[in-house]
């Protein structure tokens, strides 16, 4: 508990006094422990390196936005595991694209009526998107088509990452709505 306290308030201090001598001494505390668990969670020593350092890279540039709900240790631990999660998620992607294209080279040519239907659904999903409210609409294309977290999106949008995971859900269930017809294959692009 004291150590918890110590370091709220080297991190207060970080923020509103721009130390960079408290912020490193926060950062050398962590690294190394966060370095590890980041490591356990995406299996390479390097991408952990890389998620730490940019953690607290954003730490350093957000100090002055950055509002502790609970104790600066539990709000870094947190940070990291989202960079985690999102890494993980994007070599998801990466990876069942990967599997996609190679496994749609491994096929004939498309009919023309197969490149009619993927055209006009992607007509349709522009339509779609088209027609949401412009702050969904930004906050749905930004976390879809930019690859952005909801705290990302927060942050650019100055709202709180609740809202935005609002925001996504509804346009989500606004396409869902749109697109019923073609619900089997908009999953194939959202």
């Amino acid at each position: 508990m004291k150590e918890d306290l110590r370091y709220d308030r080297l991190f207060w201090k970080t923020a509103l006094h721009d130390s960079e001598e408290a912020f490193r001494e926060l950062f050398f505390e962590f690294f190394p422990a966060l370095c590890v668990y980041a490591a356990n969670i995406v299996g390479d020593k390097e991408t952990a390196r890389d998620i730490v350092q940019e953690t607290f890279f954003k730490i350093w540039n957000n100090r002055k936005k950055i509002e502790l709900e609970s104790s600066f240790r539990n709000f870094l631990i947190t940070s990291v595991r989202n960079q985690c999660t999102d890494i993980l998620r994007k070599r998801i992607v990466s990876d069942r694209f990967a599997s996609q294209s190679s496994s749609s080279q491994e096929l004939p040519d498309q009919s023309p009526e197969e490149i009619y239907t993927i055209n006009e659904l992607e007509q349709l999903i522009g339509q779609a998107i088209q027609k949401l409210p412009p702050n969904i609409r930004e906050a749905f294309e930004m976390n879809r088509f930019k690859g952005m977290t909801y705290n990302e999106i927060a942050q650019q949008m100055s709202l709180s990452p609740k809202t935005i995971e609002a925001y996504i859900s509804k346009a989500l269930n606004i396409l869902r709505v749109e697109l019923k017809d073609y619900l089997p294959l908009l999953y194939l692009f959202l």
